[in-house]
């Protein structure tokens, strides 16, 4: 079966995304009078939260404690590191007041927390013999953003930033963290069907304070990078800024070594924006606020009246103690037609209809979102239909959306190609670089584009030649227009 068009999804995406926002009551933007930040309604709360409580799962079953920092950060604590707040500087949001009274420190805000939870582990952590030790937390984080804001991709008040923080005794174990932080990241976009690139950002795009930074990016329906994960390897920077020191194993003293590694809300937009279609969201199943709605067909015959509806409770109790998310749509001043599209715009994974005929053979008609493909099935293993429909839909959301993505990036040696592809924002191009700043910064200028970084892990470009310089290309650069 033909699945619903997205031609509106990838022709006029950014009006797309607003609709889905209001119409499907995930998230109200620009109605707040304070510019860049947004009120989470019910139902995208629900997706919020079960989005998370993955990345919960994922962080708890590799021994990360969650904790709660203050909101509020002292201006000296986040001077303690420069480089960081060169960084900041110009985004961070100051308290200047306690009512009328001017205090005597400025408070900043939470841009991110590096500098307060360094300061704090200089208390908690003596020896060796405690780390690694993992920290992370899911707090909102404030950032006067000065470019066009947009909901949930751009704001100054992220509401869902989860960052995570780690302390080790060796340069190799910090090391060792950014690859579990890595692959922690591609278990849970994998199990979001979210495709991505892992890419080291160059060095002048790194995160301010670290040593390097890989990121995960997306390509959105417009063909504009998204980033939506950051891992970073902070090195030594802030426990020396700090002169936070631990016993290591020789009895020695030294500087620990950190990492730390955050997402944010942006997750809820790409999840919402990768599977959708013309009619709406198409969500996985694993996080969809509902799984399965039922909607009861009229029936005329007080028979089948009561035939239906001894039918839809059947069947609701049946997932219900399954452990499946269920709702009856038993709403009476809506026809069915209304009720399927109401439940489609907000991406219900399963639909099940049940009229008369159903109720008499007691079968069902179940309707999966993201094709709208009927097939009929007995009641009696609605949960075995349900739950195989449900691996069907999340193989089928990934398959397609890796699809898409790989559609959208395009490596060549011709500067030209890699220039139309660009300028036509068609996605991503990844070129030869010979691994100077200067030639990657000048093809900024040139493709009015950001220079991602280079492929993680890297890949080499052997036989290649710099699309700048002409010098023996060592790698490959990649460029797109971003958010």
């Amino acid at each position: 079966m033909t699945e619903p068009s997205r031609k509106k999804w990838e022709d006029d995406y950014p009006r797309w995304f607003d609709w889905i926002l209001e119409e499907a009551e995930v998230y109200d933007y620009g109605r707040y009078p304070v510019k860049g930040m947004g009120v989470w309604r019910p139902y995208g709360f629900q997706l919020r939260r079960r989005i998370v409580e993955l990345m919960r799962r994922l962080l708890d079953s590799r021994g990360h404690e969650e904790v709660l920092f203050p909101l509020l950060i002292p201006e000296a604590l986040l001077r303690r590191e420069s480089e960081h707040v060169k960084g900041f500087e110009a985004e961070v949001y100051w308290v200047t007041h306690g009512g009328r009274k001017p205090l005597d420190v400025k408070l900043a805000l939470r841009p991110t927390s590096e500098t307060s939870i360094t300061y704090m582990e200089t208390f908690w952590i003596k020896s060796y013999k405690q780390l690694p030790k993992k920290y992370y937390q899911v707090v909102s984080i404030f950032r006067y953003e000065t470019k066009a804001t947009r909901p949930m991709i751009r704001l100054r008040e992220v509401t869902t930033f989860k960052e995570a923080h780690t302390v080790h005794d060796s340069f190799e174990d910090a090391e060792r963290q950014v690859l579990e932080a890595i692959e922690i990241y591609k278990e849970f976009f994998d199990s979001l069907g979210i495709p991505y690139l892992v890419s080291r950002r160059p060095e002048w795009d790194k995160f301010a304070g670290a040593l390097y930074t890989i990121a995960f990016d997306t390509i959105m329906p417009d063909g504009r990078k998204l980033q939506i994960g950051t891992v970073h390897n902070l090195g030594q920077n802030f426990t020396r800024a700090f002169d936070f020191r631990i016993q290591l194993s020789d009895e020695s003293l030294d500087h620990p070594w950190q990492t730390s590694y955050g997402i944010s809300d942006r997750v809820v937009a790409t999840v919402v924006s990768i599977h959708g279609d013309d009619r709406g969201m198409v969500l996985p199943p694993s996080i969809a606020p509902v799984q399965v709605v039922i909607v009861p067909i009229p029936a005329k015959s007080e028979d089948d009246i009561r035939l239906v509806s001894s039918l839809v409770h059947q069947v609701r109790d049946a997932l219900e103690n399954a452990g499946i998310r269920v709702r009856v749509d038993d709403r009476d001043d809506m026809r069915p037609g209304a009720k399927f599209y109401y439940w489609e715009l907000r991406g219900v994974p399963v639909r099940i209809e049940i009229g008369a005929r159903e109720a008499r053979e007691s079968r069902l008609t179940l309707v999966r979102r993201d094709t709208l493909e009927k097939r009929s099935v007995p009641a009696e293993n609605v949960v075995v239909e349900v739950r195989r429909l449900f691996d069907e839909i999340y193989e089928a959301l990934k398959r397609r959306a890796w699809s898409y993505l790989r559609s959208r990036v395009l490596r060549t040696n011709d500067l030209e190609e890699a220039r139309e592809w660009v300028r036509q924002r068609r996605g991503v191009v990844e070129v030869p670089w010979c691994g100077r700043e200067e030639c990657a910064l000048r093809l900024e200028e040139e493709f009015e584009a950001d220079a991602m970084g280079t492929p993680w892990p890297l890949e080499r470009a052997d036989g290649e030649r710099c699309v700048v310089c002409g010098r023996p290309a060592i790698t490959w650069m990649r460029y797109s227009k971003s958010y």
